[in-house]
């Protein structure tokens, strides 16, 4: 598995550092707990297929939620979602075709509000809603959104686990 967010550049995304990044996340999406986020990182790696990247956007990232600057929780103790991309062409197979807002490109997210659009992640994503004890939201995009929304627009991520390019024994869905 590859390390979760050991990288040793001090690109700045949004205002914070990689290790901003990472001590936010383990703050307040694992109660300063680093071997929580840990194994919510290999539980990840461990699920998805090569050539696949992980990332973690949003409040837990920047402490503040977008859409109001409300704190990360300001609802109350795990009331914040959790915004996970899968990130390559792995990912985007676990989506149906109804599940994008870009076809093959940008899904939506698996939310409760939408949980048929990748049924074969629902399991998943139980397993890391149990672990954190919030809501999780799992996307797929391809690494030109990401590039844009994180290099353009500077909405900072933290990256989870990176998956290299090699022989898996399991294959994601193929599409419909």
């Amino acid at each position: 598995m590859a390390d979760p967010v050991q990288d040793s550049s001090e690109d700045i995304q949004g205002g914070l550092s990689e290790q901003e990044k990472r001590d936010n996340v383990v703050r307040l999406a694992f109660g300063g707990e680093s071997e929580r986020f840990d194994t919510f990182c290999r539980t990840l790696d461990e699920f998805v297929p090569p050539g696949t990247n992980v990332i973690l956007r949003g409040s837990a990232v920047t402490g503040l939620r977008w859409r109001d600057g409300e704190p990360f929780d300001a609802d109350g103790p795990g009331t914040s979602d959790l915004d996970i991309t899968l990130v390559g062409d792995g990912g985007i197979h676990y989506f149906n075709l109804t599940g994008f807002y870009v076809p093959g490109v940008h899904s939506r997210p698996l939310s409760d509000d939408d949980p048929d659009i990748a049924p074969d992640l629902v399991p998943l994503r139980q397993q890391l809603m149990d672990m954190v004890k919030r809501p999780v939201n799992l996307q797929a995009s391809r690494d030109i959104v990401t590039r844009f929304r994180g290099d353009l627009l500077g909405q900072p991520y933290l990256t989870l686990c990176t998956k290299p390019e090699g022989l898996s024994l399991s294959r994601p869905p193929m599409p419909e």
